[in-house]
């Protein structure tokens, strides 16, 4: 008896792709032996409550669509009291998590991987009561990419998030935060922070340093502390550009567990959707919680 498959998948993401490649995908899990259930998502967090409400009798979940997509489909499966392997087929605008797996950007290829690749069990964060796969960020351009417009997205691409990001410059705010991890204590104000699990963020490789593992239970953690003056933000702007040159603005260090604290409400990104406003965020990570499909061979 064939092994049963959900695919979830949203047909806006990225520039609707999947319209184009639907049919040849669900051949492909068919002819690997998989009765296909296939489910669209009609509206933001319907992925979360597909997975929540259909996946009994399922033996794995593949998704299709952008990061967020992915983020709903592990968010429903962390709230199910069986974890199920997922696969994923990327078809968004960035897809820095499946870039950080090796898995294919081609459609084809990438449903290929879901039948014939290997298991691997990865990292994922906890966000008080939510999850995350690879990014929890607030400040700075956070709130550019679950603000921007779909359709502007599916056609400007990376672009859509730097033209948002630069026409908001001169609202920049920064933010008086604790940070706590590790026996160690980090007190000032903030313009940006971000917490990862991935080799890029927002299609920008090396943005969370050297030595990245996804299943090593450590965050890479970044926080840029507020300029003074203008020479200070050139010298920021120059360190997140040129990793050789260092700023005193600017913390980066590895963890399991950290909690960060305001006295006014932060907006938060998780996986590049809006996470809420929270003035406490305890963020702890999952170590090989989660088993993915990735191409045969070392993620």
């Amino acid at each position: 008896m064939g092994q049963r498959m959900l695919f979830i998948y949203n047909p806006r993401a990225g520039k609707a792709q999947i319209r184009s490649n639907l049919l040849d995908i669900i051949d492909i899990f068919v002819k690997a032996g998989y009765e296909v259930t296939a489910y669209p998502t009609q509206a933001a967090g319907d992925a979360i409550k597909a997975v929540e409400e259909r996946r009994s009798g399922y033996d794995i979940v593949v998704c299709s669509g952008g990061d967020g997509t992915l983020d709903e489909v592990v968010t429903g499966m962390m709230r199910c009291d069986e974890i199920l392997p997922i696969g994923y087929v990327p078809a968004g605008s960035t897809n820095d998590f499946a870039n950080s797996l090796g898995i294919p950007k081609g459609m084809i290829k990438a449903a290929d991987v879901v039948v014939n690749g290997d298991d691997f069990a990865c990292d994922i964060g906890s966000f008080n009561n939510k999850s995350f796969i690879y990014v929890a960020a607030f400040g700075l351009f956070t709130d550019v990419s679950y603000e921007t417009n779909q359709d502007i997205k599916n056609v400007l691409g990376h672009a859509a998030y730097l033209l948002e990001g630069v026409r908001r410059l001169p609202a920049v705010r920064s933010y008086a935060l604790r940070i706590s991890y590790d026996d160690r204590v980090i007190e000032g104000e903030f313009l940006y922070g971000m917490v990862t699990n991935s080799y890029s963020v927002g299609g920008f490789r090396g943005l969370t340093g050297k030595d990245v593992l996804l299943d090593d239970g450590l965050f890479e953690v970044m926080m840029v502390r507020k300029p003074n003056n203008p020479l200070d933000l050139n010298n920021i702007i120059r360190a997140l550009v040129d990793k050789r040159v260092k700023s005193e603005h600017i913390y980066t260090f590895k963890t399991s567990h950290l909690v960060v604290e305001s006295e006014e409400p932060v907006a938060w990104t998780l996986d590049g959707e809006f996470g809420g406003d929270h003035t406490k965020a305890v963020i702890q990570n999952r170590n090989r919680v989660l088993h993915i499909k990735i191409p045969s061979g070392p993620a």
